[in-house]
């Protein structure tokens, strides 16, 4: 009784790994593609040298839009590439509010 209570308690506090990244693509259904920029020194030269990485991520409601920021987590294997899902919008992008003006009818 005691195993199984602990076990739960570690499962609830277990966190699963989030990186807050930009959106680059929103074209496929309930999918986006997160730019993830990461910031890290040369090993010889000391220098900051920034990388970024592609993550696909599951989005329910296809509410994430070009130019966000969003925070994702990591889950089980949706499909071949997808292993995130998106936890929320952090910012939402200029871009996406003046597309969303220039597609409203003008009176």
């Amino acid at each position: 009784m005691a195993t199984q209570d602990q076990a739960q308690a570690t499962a609830s506090t277990a966190r699963r790994n989030e990186k807050v990244g930009q959106v680059v693509s929103t074209k496929m259904q309930k999918t986006i593609v997160v730019a993830v920029e990461m910031r890290k020194a040369h090993p010889k030269y000391k220098r900051i040298v920034r990388q970024t990485k592609k993550f696909y991520a599951h989005d329910e409601q296809s509410s994430a839009r070009l130019g966000d920021m969003v925070r994702i987590r990591e889950t089980r294997p949706l499909s071949k590439l997808k292993r995130w899902s998106l936890e929320e919008i952090v910012r939402r992008s200029m871009l996406a509010q003046i597309e969303d003006t220039a597609h409203e009818p003008v009176s």
